[in-house]
């Protein structure tokens, strides 16, 4: 008895020793190509805030875009350009996590913006990007939100979610749900201050302002994550905004 539970105590090291072997290999020959499927992922949501891509067939119609019509930044919360990180290593808008940033104190957080450059003149941005992070109903929710070359009006927006209930929360992903986003919404007010955009409750509504768009009918937390997300992140790239429009936009080097 005693050799059988020493065999099978040695069957079992062993047998853990080689299963583990063998995810982490696999994780390890896996990494690079999970690493550029979400590098895909996320270069298309920080695109479709802008532009329509839903005929391009392949990954390199969307790198070839992005490499040509995107430059991005770093900035902190009072809109001053980071190039370094506190080690000194370079800062990549585009690989600041946004889960992670999300949980720092946001007077100390990254903040990616990315500008959609014209496509005959690469000096002049058409538009800005800005990324977000929050919370819905059920776990993390995330958006891009692309204004105008004036800061102001909303180009179009980007949402993505995790957890969402499908036919209700989850609909911020839909087309139509962004698409309400465009009917010439604008983040500040008349008078300059900051209003961001709402998504009202209940869903149908006429008479909207041009800081409010139509709800989510059974998806009120989802929609409130959304707002919050939207007011947050928006007064944290507010000194930005400001400082940019203040310069008649940013230099591109």
């Amino acid at each position: 008895m005693q050799r059988s539970n020493i065999y099978i105590l040695v069957f079992s090291a062993i047998m853990t020793v080689l299963i583990g072997g063998a995810m982490s290999l696999t994780s390890v020959l896996l990494k690079p190509a999970q690493d550029k499927q979400v590098e895909l992922d996320t270069k298309k949501k920080i695109l479709g805030a802008v532009m329509d891509i839903s005929t391009f067939k392949t990954p390199e119609e969307v790198f070839s875009l992005y490499k040509d019509r995107v430059k991005s930044i770093v900035v902190d919360i009072k809109g001053e350009i980071i190039s370094v990180d506190a080690k000194g290593n370079p800062l990549i808008a585009e690989k600041v996590n946004a889960q992670k940033n999300h949980k720092i104190d946001r007077e100390e957080r990254l903040y990616p913006i990315y500008m959609i450059l014209n496509e005959l003149d690469s000096n002049v941005v058409e538009a800005y990007v800005f990324p977000m992070f929050g919370l819905g109903l059920w776990d993390w929710i995330s958006g891009y939100v692309a204004l105008e070359s004036d800061l102001n009006t909303v180009k179009g927006v980007a949402f993505d979610h995790k957890g969402e209930t499908p036919g209700l929360g989850a609909r911020i992903t839909e087309e139509k749900v962004r698409h309400r986003y465009k009917e010439n919404k604008k983040i500040f007010s008349d008078d300059g201050n900051l209003e961001s955009i709402t998504m009202v409750k209940g869903e149908g509504i006429t008479g909207l302002s041009m800081h409010e768009v139509d709800g989510l009918s059974g998806a009120t937390i989802t929609a409130k994550g959304v707002n919050k997300m939207l007011k947050e992140y928006l007064g944290c790239y507010q000194s930005f905004i400001m400082n940019t429009k203040g310069q008649n936009g940013i230099a591109i080097n």
